[in-house]
């Protein structure tokens, strides 16, 4: 059982747990950092919604609003994401 005292066994035990338990942390961020990004895509389209929803209450209010665009800015602001636009510049 020298063997387990030797400095070499202790370092490579060392650096295989810190090296485990790196990998180990970096697949459970990267999972987060999807999991976040989602939450955050949903989260922009009901918010994209609600804008349009809003707009439309405020040109009927306005006078400006037909009933034949009702519902059309809420598809349009829901259909968009933050990052299709971003990445067509």
């Amino acid at each position: 059982m020298s063997f387990l005292r030797s400095p070499l066994t202790q370092l490579g035990a060392t650096l295989s747990a810190i090296g485990g338990a790196t990998i180990l942390l970096r697949s459970h961020h990267i999972y987060n950092l999807e999991e976040h990004e989602a939450r955050m895509d949903e989260l922009e389209g009901t918010l994209r919604g609600h804008i349009g929803l809003i707009e439309e209450a405020l040109d009927r209010l306005e006078g400006k609003g037909t009933e034949a665009d009702r519902g059309k800015k809420v598809d349009d602001y829901y259909g968009k994401r933050g990052k299709d636009e971003k990445s067509k510049h």
